[in-house]
């Protein structure tokens, strides 16, 4: 049995995915759907891979970066640029 569900459309082109909708595909908020449009259809499917769903699932080849340490020594940098240059004038 299909079920129809009429919902408004925006001044900004939005619709509000009714709750049956998104129970009957299984998506959950902050879940993600995706439009398949063909022809003059427009099918609403979960989205099974997204780059939150791939967090963690590779073991990096190397140990992560400490931004911290990179930000520490670049800031250091510019500071001895800066007073080479002041040492100059």
């Amino acid at each position: 049995m299909i079920k129809e569900v009429t919902v408004a459309v925006t001044q900004r082109s939005q619709v509000t995915i009714p709750v049956d909708a998104l129970r009957a595909l299984g998506v959950k908020p902050p879940g993600k759907v995706v439009f398949a449009i063909e022809g003059g259809a427009v099918r609403l499917a979960p989205v099974s891979f997204t780059l939150e769903s791939a967090f963690g699932s590779v073991k990096p080849a190397e140990r992560p970066t400490d931004f911290d340490a990179l930000v520490r020594a670049a800031k250091d940098d510019k500071a001895g640029e800066t007073m080479r240059k002041l040492r100059a004038v």
